[in-house]
């Protein structure tokens, strides 16, 4: 048995036919070839795999791909301007050394364009508190912290 969903991923109209039990993290890596999208933990834990499903932070590995039949995907290869040109957090990130390996920086950034988003004046404990479902493994927080308090500025939401 198969489903037949169709989406929007980074304002692209797609449509597949896909298993019912495909994660939504498997639908973006696999199916889309959307590799930005980090396949951490597999239970929810870690936040590499954060997107935005209508707007709002997600974890694709704990959402079935037919739950978003009809809804509008952002990952973070959607994330830039169509010209290429990095989203203010991406830069924040990039500029305050808010990432080292770079394996959760993808679910970071979109958790915190959506933390930003709902709370634009996030003091730095609202900041850590709002990340607390992403796991980093290397860089203490700090310039997370930095980085999302200058990407919330540039983002002037």
């Amino acid at each position: 048995m198969s489903l037949i969903i169709t989406l929007k991923v980074n304002g692209a109209p797609v449509t597949r036919e896909i298993a019912p039990a495909t994660l939504l993290v498997e639908f973006l890596r696999e199916e889309l070839r959307l590799t930005g999208t980090h396949v951490g933990c597999d239970t929810a834990q870690c936040g590499a795999c954060t997107v935005h499903v209508n707007g709002q932070a997600v974890k694709s590995c704990n959402m079935l791909a037919a739950q978003v039949h009809g809804a509008e995907v952002t990952t973070i290869e959607g994330l830039a301007a169509k010209n290429g040109e990095l989203h203010p957090m991406q830069v924040a990130f990039n500029d305050c050394h808010g990432l080292q390996c770079g394996f959760c920086t993808p679910g970071m950034v979109m958790s915190a364009v959506d933390l930003v988003q709902n709370h634009p004046h996030a003091t730095e404990a609202q900041i850590r508190e709002g990340l607390d479902g992403n796991f980093c493994r290397c860089t203490g927080y700090q310039n997370i912290v930095k980085a999302v308090q200058q990407g919330a500025k540039a983002m002037g939401v």
